[in-house]
């Protein structure tokens, strides 16, 4: 069966149309830097490879350019959208509602936009790819991924908020963690890659971010909570911070509660900090003595940093480092700054290995590292088409 897969992020689109279950990648590319006058588009087949710069100022724009390509004449992919047999929708906030992969109705579609608060960068981007994608396919099964689902394992001690009991039983307010599918893509890659059960740190590093303890291959705990918007310091979102700034910037400061949430969510972390929301623009910079920019990767890897330590600790030690995503995959200077001064948990970076690039699985920790350090390219759009893949033919 040929299955299109959308995943839609704060700032991109990826995308893949699959054949399953020979897990074969028919056609594949990428959006990113959506919103920006310099976007940039990839389309990839066996045959052609199409690279554009291109203003995309939003998702709706990106998803129908995507839907153009493969049904051109010349470049497509597929004679009729009647080829496709089901579409699988990244979704990141599943709140209480979702625990498993599930067909898209109405219903689910109105619970999606319920929770755009709780994820205003993400859900409303995930919504919109299924709104086109009804359009384009309309014979096709439309089914939901949810990025918490991999998380409902978390234990109630990692779970919960110190707060009363009323809030999370009849409000359920709860951490909920998030970027499920590619924590758990990588760490089942990890697993096969060490051949053992293992205490596993999972590090997505793009334009959202953020760190799972995994244990015997279940989530146990995540640097994001209720919301996607806590944890390590992202593009544009704050990560951590004192709540009594939310309450200084409102009661002394006179901002409303709608433009705290978008300073936090959509004016901070890189962007805040440099100007810039892209690492790559960052890295940059900081090389040509950008003071802002240097400080703002300093930030980034020492935040990092502490929650590296913080799920050894609970799991009672670490296994395995794994790096994974855009700026995981990608960053050089990133891996080497998180993994320099980290020798009490027994991580040694091999500089040279570091330096190597692959879309390879590969161990760039010295021969002496007793906790392994891999980078793992995640692939979340294969995950998703697994899940639907096993949800149609359940």
């Amino acid at each position: 069966m040929k299955i299109v897969i959308i995943n839609s992020g704060s700032s991109s689109i990826k995308y893949q149309l699959i054949d399953m279950p020979a897990k074969e990648v028919i056609c594949s590319g990428m959006i990113d830097r959506i919103g920006l006058e310099t976007s940039n588009f990839s389309y990839k087949t066996n045959k052609d490879v199409l690279e554009e710069i291109l203003p995309i100022p939003n998702h709706k724009i990106g998803l129908e350019k995507i839907a153009q390509l493969l049904l051109d004449e010349n470049i497509g992919v597929i004679k009729s959208t009647k080829e496709i047999e089901a579409v699988g929708h990244r979704v990141v906030h599943g709140g209480a509602s979702f625990s498993d992969t599930v067909l898209i109705t109405e219903e689910v579609k109105e619970k999606i936009k319920q929770l755009f608060e709780l994820a205003p960068l993400h859900n409303p981007a995930n919504l919109e790819g299924i709104i086109v994608a009804e359009e384009v396919f309309p014979a096709a099964k439309q089914i939901a991924v949810f990025d918490t689902a991999f998380h409902q394992t978390m234990p109630e001690v990692a779970y919960r908020y110190a707060i009363p009991n009323y809030l999370l039983t009849e409000n359920k307010i709860r951490a909920y963690g998030f970027h499920g599918t590619s924590h758990k893509y990588v760490s089942e890659k990890a697993i096969a890659f060490l051949e053992k059960n293992s205490k596993i740190i999972t590090v997505h590093l793009g334009n959202g971010c953020s760190i799972t303890a995994i244990k015997d291959g279940k989530s146990v705990d995540h640097s994001m909570g209720f919301g996607p918007m806590n944890g390590l310091i992202m593009g544009t979102r704050c990560g951590d911070i004192d709540q009594s700034v939310i309450f200084y910037m409102v009661n002394t400061l006179g901002y409303k509660l709608n433009e705290v949430n978008t300073v936090l969510q959509k004016q901070s972390g890189m962007l805040g900090l440099t100007g810039y929301s892209d690492l790559r623009d960052i890295q940059a910079n900081a090389q040509k003595g950008d003071a802002n920019c240097q400080l703002a990767l300093d930030m980034n890897v020492y935040r990092i940093k502490k929650y590296i330590g913080a799920y050894a600790a609970a799991m009672n030690g670490v296994d395995a480092i794994v790096f994974t995503a855009g700026i995981g995959e990608n960053s050089t200077y990133i891996r080497k700054s998180v993994c320099t001064d980290m020798e009490f948990l027994g991580i040694e970076l091999d500089d040279a290995k570091n330096e190597i690039r692959s879309k390879e699985i590969r161990a760039i920790n010295t021969d002496n590292s007793r906790t392994k350090i891999l980078v793992i390219p995640t692939n979340e759009e294969l995950e998703i088409a697994n899940q639907v893949s096993e949800l149609i033919l359940a």
